[in-house]
């Protein structure tokens, strides 16, 4: 295992703050932020500055030693987060391990354990930070949860405090904290269709229901700060009223949230503790720029981080495909991160096909709202394999592509053969149809516009069309 970050962190671990954004305020470059601008292709000093400034985060827990840093936010590359997970009905800590490596394999920037059973979750847990280059992230709620054996009004802030804490120890490098759900919100929720589809802000909302009492990862956020100071874990902000379905998008309650998303974003700020915000979820096609705007505008610009966002939600078994159409918006609009869907969403839990085929939707989303975005250099790749698609080198398509292996298998279920590899069609057209193989060269085109000048043929021309 290369535990690249290990002499970097030696230094820092143990001081009362060790996170990027305050070495950045400082104006102090890490190993961390020159990794980063390496990998972007961005100026360091520029990384240095949006990380100082909120709207780029580096999540690097000084505990994960293994992790190969990472930037989140709207001047680096849209970035791509999958879930995994154990459940009480289904999955182990070995499928979750081969989860991680299949979804980093199809190109997870980061990966966030949502294991709420299928075995110990400490152990779970330390399997995948030990096994992941990749951030992680997790919801600390859950765990909590089980510590009471489920029973919500059991739940005190201790709880909370002490799980979050073991999680920084253990190196997860950002967490889901569910702080804006306050109890005035939670009547906003009358009307909407499938009023609050968060597994975390349910838990929150029933706890304040049973109590009468405000949230208190709200009333603690404070506590949390100084956890996250220690460890450098960075908050990603819970949207628990996130819309469940297209028609609760964009009302009072999500909204409500946000504002409070906003207001503890910047006491974050206040402790130099980094911060992205999480949002919706289902939302119309032709909401996503204001959702996106909106958020910036609420949260000073920090990092967004989306699921999705669904557009439609008729398409069970596809969920993969409605909801890359909202993330490739979404991107291009500036979020910053999207969280995928898998086909299984609403159905199960996913498997390793599933991952698969969800990771590749949102590389291609991601990719998409890069492009549409100007970035310098991410067309690229488009065009060499476009270059490979129009000399028919298809091992060069191949390796170009988001998913090779899927590519080569679907190409060879017609035409196998090794001598296909370098055919000049493909069995959509065949040998004879292929309008690539028509052949222009710059002596005929050049010849072609002199012959277009001419007298001669601007009269055929216009004798023609008039």
């Amino acid at each position: 295992m290369n535990m690249l970050r290990t002499d970097w962190v030696a230094k820092r671990r143990g001081q009362a703050n060790v996170s990027q954004m305050f070495y950045a305020r400082q104006g102090l470059l890490t190993e961390e932020m020159h990794y980063v601008a390496q990998r972007e292709r961005l100026p360091v000093d520029l990384v240095r500055s949006e990380v100082a400034r909120g709207r780029l985060i580096i999540p690097a827990n000084v505990n994960h030693e293994n992790l190969e840093p990472m930037a989140i936010g709207v001047a680096s590359k849209c970035k791509v987060n999958a879930n995994i997970g154990a459940s009480p009905n289904s999955s182990d800590i070995n499928e979750e391990v081969a989860k991680l490596k299949l979804a980093v394999k199809y190109g997870a920037d980061t990966i966030m354990d949502l294991s709420t059973g299928g075995g110990n979750l400490d152990e779970i847990r330390t399997a995948i930070i030990d096994e992941s280059i990749v951030p992680i992230g997790t919801v600390p709620i859950y765990q909590a949860l089980e510590s009471v054996h489920g029973k919500i009004e059991n739940l005190t802030a201790e709880h909370f405090l002490d799980v979050i804490e073991k999680h920084a120890q253990q190196g997860v490098d950002y967490m889901t904290i569910h702080a804006g759900l306050l109890m005035e919100y939670l009547p906003l929720v009358k009307g909407r269709i499938t009023g609050i589809v968060s597994r975390g802000g349910g838990i929150i909302a029933k706890w304040m229901l049973h109590h009468h009492k405000q949230n208190p990862l709200y009333t603690h956020f404070d506590d949390i700060i100084e956890i996250f100071k220690k460890y450098d874990v960075s908050f990603s902000l819970g949207d628990s009223l996130r819309p469940g379905c297209t028609h609760d998008a964009s009302d009072e309650a999500q909204l409500s949230e946000l504002r409070t998303l906003g207001e503890l974003t910047r006491r974050a700020w206040k402790h130099d503790v980094q911060v992205m915000v999480e949002g919706p979820g289902h939302v119309p096609l032709d909401q996503i720029e204001f959702n996106v705007k909106k958020q910036m505008e609420e949260c000073s610009e920090a990092p967004f981080y989306v699921l999705g966002p669904l557009v439609t939600d008729i398409a069970p078994g596809y969920d993969h495909i409605t909801s890359a159409i909202g993330a490739a918006v979404a991107g291009w609009h500036g979020t910053a991160m999207l969280c995928y869907v898998t086909p299984k969403e609403h159905l199960g839990l996913p498997n390793a096909e599933d991952v698969r085929n969800g990771l590749i939707a949102y590389k291609i989303a991601a990719h998409a709202a890069d492009i549409a975005r100007h970035r310098p250099g991410v067309r690229d790749r488009d065009d060499e394999l476009s270059k490979a698609r129009y000399e028919f080198d298809w091992n060069r398509q191949f390796e170009l592509s988001l998913d090779p292996e899927r590519a080569k298998e679907y190409h060879d279920e017609t035409l196998p053969a090794d001598i296909f590899k370098t055919a000049e069609f493909c069995s959509m057209c065949g040998p004879k149809f292929c309008p690539m193989q028509t052949k222009i060269d710059e002596e005929q085109l050049t010849e072609l516009e002199k012959f277009l000048n001419s007298e001669a043929a601007k009269k055929d021309l216009a004798r023609v069309q008039g």
